[in-house]
């Protein structure tokens, strides 16, 4: 890798955000994440948004020397209603969140109103609100219930409601990237996080993966060199083949590409420990 791509990387690895699920003992585990680190918290679909803000605010209450930057999801399928959006924006506005992000959900049956998050981002933009940031999801690998078509119509209808859009996640560079270059050839313009698996366990990783429809890429992880051998070591899996192969197209600015996205399953104390190698391999190449 030239010194160039390595500090692109390097950059964007620096700018990752760190997305976790909001448990009892999470707290705890985030003291091995820098200050100043962005710290994405995942909603609930069977517990509702109340564990999300509620660890929003045990978080936003760190001293300054461990203060973090808190991304809340609020799930349009855990909102009930405009007036139940309406507390809970109040309730960001008091903590002073800075940045947001809207997916749909996973919640089987919506709690209310919202079955979608276009419909609560149009809601958000009517109450009005202080956050400065807002995220939407993405599929480049499809949706289970959505097909292509509509999938790149509902981002050209949230675009003017957002600023920018984190990609689920997918193991196959090939398949993020030319997706990528679809929606940039169709006027989608946001900043795009890419999702990346953080370190997990081989075999759940690969369940999940199923679960939430990106089954078409975990063949390509499935031909990993070793993953057999990881599996049989219970070595876990980390996003290393999967950087490299992105790694080529980063600097392309048509792409706008500001950082990545770690999914870390709360497997938080690894995941860092894996970006702050990678950086210090990185870094260590451009010396």
């Amino acid at each position: 890798m030239s010194s160039e791509n390595a500090g692109i990387m390097a950059g964007l690895l620096e700018q990752a955000y760190m997305e976790i699920i909001p448990t009892k003992t999470i707290a705890e585990r985030l003291v091995h994440v820098p200050r100043h680190s962005y710290v994405s918290i995942t909603c609930s679909p069977t517990r509702g948004i109340e564990p999300t803000l509620d660890l929003t605010e045990r978080l936003r209450a760190l001293p300054e020397e461990r203060r973090l930057k808190l991304v809340p999801h609020v799930a349009a399928r855990v909102v009930r209603d405009k007036g139940h959006l309406r507390e809970i924006l109040a309730r960001l506005d008091e903590l002073e969140v800075e940045s947001v992000f809207v997916p749909g959900g996973d919640a089987p049956t919506p709690a209310g109103d919202y079955d979608n998050s276009l419909d609560l981002l149009r809601d958000m933009a009517d109450i009005g609100h202080r956050v400065g940031d807002v995220g939407i999801a993405s599929h480049p690998e499809g949706h289970p219930l959505v097909d292509d078509a509509e999938l790149l119509r509902l981002l050209a209808e949230k675009q003017p409601l957002a600023t920018y859009l984190v990609t689920q996640m997918c193991f196959d560079p090939d398949v993020l990237i030319r997706w990528l270059r679809r929606i940039r050839g169709a006027g989608i313009r946001l900043p795009a996080w890419i999702g990346l698996p953080g370190v997990a366990e081989i075999p759940k990783l690969i369940a999940l993966s199923m679960r939430i429809g990106v089954g078409q890429s975990v063949s390509v992880l499935k031909k990993q060199k070793g993953l057999v051998r990881k599996m049989l070591s219970a070595k876990p899996y980390a996003p290393d083949e999967l950087l490299a192969g992105l790694q080529p197209q980063l600097d392309d600015p048509a792409l706008d590409i500001p950082g990545f996205h770690l999914f870390s399953f709360n497997n938080v104390e690894a995941t860092e420990r894996w970006r702050s190698e990678t950086l210090r391999h990185l870094n260590g190449g451009l010396q």
